[in-house]
């Protein structure tokens, strides 16, 4: 049991420069005894209300230094003071602010908020056990115009997709990997790093990119990249959504539409998921 949808904003300020935290945490508990649950017994029983309080109050305390290390402090904080805590689990969210500029100067107090994707991460911890840490990309919505095809797959007498060896992919991405240890790790800097990755494998090089036969294909590649560049991460689980792209028919209107006018179709949609480990 838990609570879910605890949402906060965590302002800091260094002299006149103000920085921001704005949050989603979902706190979790399992407790040693089913007491509650066969008896009606909620002697051990935490109030999920004192659960969001003590989530507030370690933001007021500890701040929000990065994402991972607020989900440590919550998964610490009831595992070192509720002996009756068997198991916790914290999922952590940030709204992706970011700090105005111009000309290259940031604004000491003023943010916009972009949908480049929203940073989560989520620790876990069983009593006697490690401290278990995930991190993650969502809602991270690509597209390349060209440099994409799916063909030669696998034909019934009720398939009437046509191939295709030159098409619009487009896609929403999920993608949250695990670290091995947790000791003295920039979170900022690999989550930094992961979407880089992400980036550069879904497109290629800058000035030709590069072909991608299927959406399959599509994330093998991203989580070999990330594999490639990004040591600590141990394991990766990559969701893409697809959005069809179908060229308009404008012969009724006279005219001929090159693929220059398309019509996006969100629903029903494809989705491919892969779970990637080290050796």
């Amino acid at each position: 049991y838990g609570k879910n949808t605890i949402k906060f904003l965590r302002l800091r300020h260094e002299g006149k420069k103000h920085f921001v935290k704005e949050v989603e945490v979902c706190t979790h508990l399992r407790l040693t005894s089913a007491q509650e649950y066969l008896d009606g017994n909620n002697s051990l029983v935490i109030p999920t209300d004192t659960m969001k309080n003590i989530v507030l109050v370690l933001a007021k305390k500890n701040g929000i230094s990065t994402l991972e290390q607020f989900a440590i402090d919550i998964c610490r904080y009831f595992m070192t003071t509720f002996c009756q805590v068997a198991y916790v689990k914290t999922y952590v969210q940030e709204v992706p602010w970011q700090r105005l500029q111009e000309n290259g100067v940031p604004h000491i107090h003023s943010f916009m908020l972009v949908p480049d994707g929203i940073r989560f991460c989520e620790a876990e911890q069983c009593r006697n056990g490690p401290l278990v840490l995930f991190a993650g990309i969502k809602d991270l919505k690509l597209m390349k115009t060209t440099q994409s095809g799916f063909e030669g797959f696998y034909r019934s007498e009720y398939t009437t997709l046509p191939e295709r060896h030159d098409r619009i992919l487009c896609g929403e991405l999920f993608c949250k990997w695990s670290y091995g240890e947790c000791k003295d790790l920039d979170f900022d800097c690999i989550w930094n790093k992961v979407r880089e990755c992400i980036l550069e494998a879904f497109s290629g090089p800058l000035d030709c990119g590069e072909y991608s036969p299927s959406y399959q294909r599509t994330v093998n590649c991203i989580q070999m990249h990330i594999f490639s560049k990004v040591s600590q991460v141990q394991i990766i689980e990559i969701v893409l959504n697809n959005t069809f792209y179908n060229v308009l028919d404008m012969n009724n209107l006279g005219l001929t539409n090159e693929k220059e006018v398309l019509i996006p179709v969100e629903t029903p949609y494809g989705s491919c998921a892969c779970t990637l480990g080290r050796k």
